[in-house]
């Protein structure tokens, strides 16, 4: 019994005494926590799967820029003439029809001549006669001068001299009455002086008509035509500076027709006015034009289209890849090598068949962004795929140039 008395005494001791440890190490335990002494494990985030977007995208490329210039142009004719007839009398017929194309030296109006044909048979008649006089006071004056002086007086021989003078002139006389006559008979008949097209006639058979009662009618020259615009002092300048050097480019000159269709021929440089308006500023600037089939009216208005024959080639991005920043600029988004974008601000020239040439913030063979922009983000991870062809991204695709 003492025995077991004695070990149940030891068992009590060591179980006090190991109450006591716990006891301690928990009221440290206790201590630390409440003084955040105790280290903390990093809590558990759950894990978010990274955000990614699918986008097509294109590389910056070389591309031609010929961007056309355009004017306000005027339709107006090479020539244009009013028949006004050089002689009176009726009409005894008309040889065209109104609105007729007519070539130069094609007979109009043939007058009634027949007064006219009497005055030049009168004047020729004269003539003969005059010359008739002229060849006897010749014989008389050689005559005169052969004969022994003492059997003519002075005087004889300075009027025989007189007279043979006096015939020459009467036949210069008769002459030009003759060529007077057979100008006003020539000119019963009225030709086309310039080819073009002849308009309303203002007389007919049977009128009488002279030159102080106005035009016959009037013609106007349509093939080729004369195409005019206004260039201001400063692009003029500019102008004849590179023609100076020697560097000035060639232009091609289109229009565009009042319904918005592309006339088929192209223009000619002709000549630039004498003189700049001092009201606009500006100088005139004209082009002739082929004509053949009569779609350009002179008095009509056009739109002028003027680009380079050899445009420049330029860094090119498309016009989808553009996005407005705030303050007024433009972005892109470009694709880097992680296959993650980033925001970048560019500068670019005005777009031109779809596409907008780079003046700054892009280098060649860049790729940037063309769809799937608005979910962007800086940094985020993309999924690259083929782009939607389109008429903008086919290199060969020419849209038709329309006014707006």
């Amino acid at each position: 019994m003492s025995e077991n008395n004695e070990k149940k005494g030891k068992g009590g001791a060591i179980g006090a005494v190991i109450g006591t440890i716990v006891l301690a190490v928990a009221c440290a335990v206790g201590g630390w926590v409440a003084n955040d002494l105790w280290p903390k494990r990093p809590p558990v985030m759950p894990q978010l799967p990274q955000m990614t977007a699918t986008v097509a995208v294109k590389e910056v490329e070389e591309r031609t820029y010929n961007l056309p210039e355009k004017f306000v142009a005027h339709a107006e004719a090479m020539q244009e003439v009013d028949l006004l007839p050089q002689v009176d009398g009726y009409i005894k017929e008309i040889k065209f029809k109104e609105g007729d194309i007519v070539k130069a030296g094609a007979v109009l109006y043939v007058l009634d001549d027949e007064r006219y044909r009497a005055v030049a048979n009168q004047r020729k008649a004269d003539l003969e006669a005059a010359e008739a006089e002229a060849r006897r006071a010749e014989r008389y004056w050689e005559r005169m001068q052969k004969a022994d002086a003492r059997g003519i007086t002075q005087k004889e021989r300075d009027d025989a001299e007189a007279g043979a003078d006096k015939a020459k002139a009467a036949v210069l006389q008769a002459k030009a009455n003759l060529v007077v006559a057979e100008y006003d008979l020539k000119k019963a008949i009225v030709l086309a002086p310039i080819s073009g097209q002849i308009g309303k006639t203002s007389a007919h058979v049977g009128d009488y008509v002279a030159p102080s009662k106005g035009a016959l009618a009037r013609i106007v020259q349509i093939d080729p035509i004369r195409v005019t615009f206004p260039l201001t002092d400063r692009a003029y300048i500019g102008w004849r500076a590179a023609l100076k050097k020697g560097k000035a480019p060639e232009y091609r000159m289109r229009l565009m027709l009042p319904d918005g269709s592309e006339y088929g021929e192209e223009g000619k440089w002709d000549f630039d006015d004498n003189e700049m308006s001092k009201d606009t500023a500006t100088i005139i600037m004209r082009l002739s034009f082929p004509n053949p089939d009569r779609l350009l009216i002179p008095n009509s208005y056009v739109t002028l289209l003027t680009d380079r024959k050899v445009p420049p080639k330029m860094a090119s991005i498309p016009q989808q890849a553009l996005f407005d920043l705030t303050g007024g600029s433009q972005g892109v988004w470009v694709l880097k090598e992680d296959e993650t974008v980033e925001e970048r601000v560019v500068e670019v020239r005005e777009m031109s068949e779809g596409w907008s040439p780079v003046i700054s913030g892009l280098k060649l063979g860049e790729k940037v962004v063309i769809s799937g922009i608005g979910k962007l983000a800086p940094g985020m991870k993309v999924k690259v795929v083929e782009p939607t062809m389109n008429d903008d991204l086919d290199p060969n695709y020419k849209p038709p140039v329309k006014e707006n």
